[in-house]
């Protein structure tokens, strides 16, 4: 007697082999046969109609803190992720002094828009050093498996203090204690160690992230000590300024340590055409130090990073006019009843944003960027052609262009989108994504799943592949269901080492998505207050699972969670060998 059968389902057993129909029995957490299932089951499933795929495997996230607090995890639990890997982009929550808890909530507040009241009122802190946070998140229950990565601005802090948080240069000794941090994280089991080497990511005080002028000496000592562990992956968010600089210590780091390298590949935004292919020569570059043994992989997003703007949202394109600002503090209720005022309306119309460098100037008024998320039939557009956008709008109806913003935020009582890709949209496609995807150095990432709670909700990331990418795409090809269903399975899985799961298969762990292929679709985003401290945090939710199955237990079941909890901590393991994605 099996405890549980699924039975007749279109099996995406992770592989990339073409689906099947065959039924899968389930022992335990085991998966113990994959075919025609002679033996009954306590429970049995009828797939008919239904596509059956391993459970998702996301590799990059920030439930840091959320993890202490929150078994669901959601949004991600209800895109049917059965795997998440936190600790990414060198911000995290261990090792920690008690002395600078408050530091290390307002450098990922900063960094990730993860409101810092909820982080401080729900974080349960029972850890200084990092095998200590280990040991918390092992013993609570949750509904998926979760994984942590030990964060380089935490330990550069911890050894340096305030040089450490201030970017200063770290000496040898520095540099020995950080590498003995790090040695004592992947023995106690963390995944990896992350670093952050872009501008974008600043605390709340404004100061870059710790680390994000490390020298190479700072990071080939730690990369000597992931090579000591035995395993471990070297994860990276950089500008990649100047590239060949960056990959050069990069590729010196993966061979001379045997690690695993992965990096943040987007396409620039910038309007010089050579600035936006600059992708292809980072990707050419992975390519000739993969074939020279330096196992590198560039994480590629499946869509934009996309700004979700409302008047709820972090930003928005009127929160710096005199007008506006003037009832930004009122109650969301109190501010929408001004808002729908004519006079304050025309006030807040007539006047101009003020001069903004960069990006500041595009979130405030780059209406040439700025489109309805939202369509009259309620498909929501990521991949909106130019002739779309806001800028087009006004010029083919006479309007002014804020106007037409102003408007599309009032509808849905004031709780309209507007969305806006700021990075990977530079051509107003997804063709330089097809590219991307079809390219063997990479593997499928960058969900932010927990992050950027008022302006972004990409946690819907592996849902949007499946549906958008193997079914609804209209302006280009789409892609094989079945190498959709391996990129987001087995090549993440492998490339963490996580041998066990991304494939539906005798003896592997039944982790598994029960999927209504057809009806298989993502809502509109909305804004909710559910967070500790009620903060805000912008979600997502999906239609079309059947069911979600972790270590053989049925989790959520038509999109409601059944309330058993069989997730637990996965730790590395010194057995785990370097791999390549899509190995």
């Amino acid at each position: 007697m099996h405890d549980l059968v699924i039975r007749g389902g279109q099996v995406v057993d992770g592989t990339g082999a073409p689906a099947r129909q065959a039924d899968i029995a389930i022992a335990g957490e085991r998966i113990v046969e994959v075919g025609k299932v002679e033996g009954a089951g306590r429970r049995e499933i009828d797939a008919s109609g239904h596509i059956v795929t391993p459970g998702w495997v996301d590799i990059h996230t920030h439930y840091d803190g959320q993890v202490t607090w929150d078994p669901m995890l959601s949004p991600s639990c209800w895109h049917g992720v059965t795997t998440a890997v936190m600790g990414n982009c060198g911000v995290g929550f261990a090792p920690a002094r008690p002395d600078r808890r408050d530091w290390l909530i307002g450098l990922m507040e900063g960094v990730e828009d993860i409101p810092g009241s909820a982080l401080a009122e729900g974080i349960r802190w029972g850890w200084e050093s990092f095998p200590e946070y280990l040991d918390v998140l092992d013993r609570m229950p949750r509904v998926l498996d979760v994984a942590a990565q030990a964060p380089h601005g935490s330990i550069r802090a911890y050894v340096m203090g305030e040089r450490g948080a201030r970017n200063e240069v770290a000496n040898a000794e520095d540099i020995a204690a950080m590498a003995r941090i790090v040695r004592e994280a992947l023995d106690a089991g963390a995944v990896g160690f992350s670093t952050s080497r872009t501008q974008l990511h600043r605390a709340k005080d404004g100061e870059p992230v710790p680390g994000t002028f490390a020298g190479a000496d700072e990071l080939l000592g730690i990369g000597e000590a992931m090579a000591e562990a035995g395993h471990g992956v070297f994860e990276m968010a950089s500008d990649l300024t100047p590239a060949l600089d960056e990959f050069a210590w990069m590729k010196a780091l993966a061979l001379r340590t045997g690690r695993p390298v992965t990096y943040a590949l987007l396409q620039s935004p910038l309007p010089d055409p050579t600035a936006q292919d600059n992708w292809r020569d980072m990707l050419r570059l992975t390519r000739e130090a993969r074939a020279q043994g330096a196992a590198i992989t560039a994480q590629i997003a499946c869509r934009p990073t996309g700004l979700v703007l409302g008047w709820q949202s972090t930003v928005h394109p009127f929160m710096t006019r005199p007008s506006y600002m003037a009832i930004a503090e009122l109650p969301f209720a109190e501010r929408l009843a001004r808002l729908k005022d004519p006079t304050v309306r025309a006030a807040i119309l007539s006047e101009s944003p003020p001069p903004m460098p960069g990006i500041g100037m595009i979130l405030m008024s780059g209406y040439d960027r700025m489109f309805r998320l939202e369509q009259p039939d309620g498909v929501l557009d990521y991949e909106p052609p130019a002739e779309a956008s806001v800028a087009a709008q006004a010029r083919r109806s006479g309007r002014a262009p804020d106007a037409i913003v102003y408007d599309m935020l009032m509808e849905k009582d004031g709780r309209g989108y507007i969305y806006l890709p700021l990075l990977n949209y530079a051509k107003f496609n997804f063709d330089h994504i097809l590219e991307m995807m079809g390219d063997e150095a990479t593997v499928l990432s960058l969900s932010d799943g927990g992050a950027h709670c008022g302006v972004i909700c990409d946690a819907s990331f592996p849902t949007y592949m499946l549906s958008y990418w193997t079914r609804d795409r209209q302006r280009g090809p789409t892609l094989p269901l079945e190498k959709v269903v391996s990129m987001q399975t087995r090549d993440t899985a492998r490339l963490y080492g996580f041998k066990d799961r991304g494939i539906l298969a005798p003896g592997l762990k039944a982790d598994l998505n029960l999927i209504d292929y057809d009806a298989l679709s993502i809502l509109a985003p909305e804004m909710v207050f559910d967070l500790p401290a009620q903060g805000r945090r912008m979600v997502q939710r999906a239609k079309g699972y059947r069911a979600t199955i972790v270590s053989g237990q049925v989790t959520f079941e038509h999109g409601e969670a059944t309330g058993v909890l069989p997730g637990r901590l996965v730790r590395g393991r010194r057995t785990d060998r370097p791999a390549m994605a899509a190995e």
